[in-house]
This record gives structure tokens, C-alpha cells and sequence, in this order.
């Protein structure tokens, strides 16, 4: 038995545009048959995910907390 793939193009499709992608780079990405690994690194998940998308979701900066670490305000 194969393992389904979660969502078809046009879901892919319409997430992307929920993220702010132009219709037609998603319409290209969506048609990939590709899977949710090869899609984080394409052109329409970049413009999509953008740092501020990332920082409503409430995720954190890996950079921002390398920062407070290794350079704290207190040291200045």
C-alpha cells in the first residue's frame, strides 16, 4: 500500500496563496508533484513564509536568540 500524499494541487495551491504567493508561481509550484520537503525550498514557499508570516505565527528567530545570548544588553 502506498502512503498518500496530505493534500492535492489544489490545496497546495490555495495555501500558497493564503501566504501572499502570486497566482501564477503557486499555480507552478502547486503542480509539482513534489512533497512537502522539496516545497520548503522553492521560490513560492520563500515569498510566502515571509520573516514577519513567521513572527504572527509566534516563532522565534534561532538569530535573534543567538544574539540576546552571546551579546546580551547588559554588556554594552
Amino acid at each position: 500500500m502506498h502512503k498518500r500524499n496530505s493534500g492535492g494541487c489544489r490545496t497546495k495551491i490555495r495555501e500558497l496563496l493564503k501566504l501572499g504567493t502570486e497566482l501564477y508561481t503557486a499555480i507552478r509550484a502547486g503542480l509539482r508533484r513534489k512533497g512537502p520537503w522539496a516545497m520548503s525550498r522553492k521560490l513560492a514557499t520563500h515569498t510566502g513564509l515571509t520573516k514577519k508570516c513567521m513572527q504572527d505565527r509566534g516563532l522565534v528567530s534561532v538569530k535573534e536568540l543567538w544574539v540576546k545570548i552571546h551579546y546580551p544588553a547588559t554588556a554594552r
